[in-house]
């Protein structure tokens, strides 16, 4: 009968190893399951984190660009406020005679100076002249046809008359050259 007490005691050792060996195998995937969990919660805050930094570097970018177009065309309604004056100024220095220029010559040298002032101030804001020349070929993109007429020796698509010079502000049109355009067939 010792013997069944001696097999007992060591099953129970047996039991509480094992028992002891589960339970730490509990605790190991507890804590592996911990560690899973904190690295999916480590790599989300990651992703927001690198999300928000790229975000934030692209609104950089748009605040600059803005920034960028409003020093290049901020003034553009300016300018095309003052492209009357430019052309009331050139029609009237057009209209000049010789016994005008006699008659008036600082008068005239002042509104000439005024003129050559004008487009050099243009010039430095980044506002360039279009000047079509009679024979041209007609661009939509820079040219505005204010009429088409059949001209003898002319092609078609040539221009045939400029009513107006056109400006370009950078590299956005501010008006375009308005001109007359031929419509000879072939």
């Amino acid at each position: 009968m010792a013997e069944p007490k001696e097999n007992e005691f060591l099953d129970d050792i047996a039991d509480a190893e094992a028992e002891e060996f589960a339970q730490s195998l509990d605790e190991l995937d507890d804590e592996a399951i911990e560690i899973d969990e904190l690295r999916a919660e480590r790599d989300e805050l990651k992703d927001r984190w690198m999300r928000a930094l790229a975000d934030a570097e692209n609104a950089r970018k748009r605040g600059d660009k803005a920034r960028r177009e409003a020093e290049q065309y901020g003034g553009s309604k300016l300018a095309r406020d003052m492209l009357p004056v430019f052309d009331n100024m050139k029609r009237a220095v057009e209209t000049i005679t010789d016994e005008q220029k006699e008659a008036s010559a600082a008068l005239i040298e002042g509104i000439e100076l005024t003129m050559r002032e004008l487009l050099k101030t243009f010039s430095k804001h980044g506002i360039e002249v279009i000047s079509p020349e009679v024979g041209d070929k007609f661009d939509p993109n820079v040219h505005e046809a204010m009429f088409e007429a059949p001209v003898p020796g002319t092609k078609s698509g040539e221009i045939i008359q400029v009513s107006a010079q056109g400006f370009m502000l950078h590299d956005r049109l501010l008006r375009p050259a308005q001109v007359g355009v031929s419509s000879n067939p072939g």
